[in-house]
């Protein structure tokens, strides 16, 4: 039951915010989504070898976030 109340808000904070990328650059559109990306499999590589979520996601999110983000400025220029 905890869990379906967790996932309802995720999905809450991701319909109201949704809305705010329209104005971004792909810049910032690549930064954000490579980090959401890269959380997300970090954390579930981290699980499903063994390791942390946490850390998977932590690790994850930073490196999608800055290949991300170097895409994006690529997409810029």
């Amino acid at each position: 039951m905890k869990k379906s109340r967790i996932a309802v808000l995720a999905l809450a904070a991701c319909l109201v915010s949704a809305p705010a990328c329209t104005n971004m650059s792909k810049t910032q559109q690549g930064g954000l989504s490579g980090a959401a990306i890269g959380a997300g499999a970090g954390a579930g590589i981290g699980a499903l070898t063994g390791g942390s979520g946490t850390i998977g996601a932590l690790i994850g999110g930073a490196a999608g976030g800055i290949l991300g983000g170097i895409y994006g400025h690529s997409q810029d220029d």
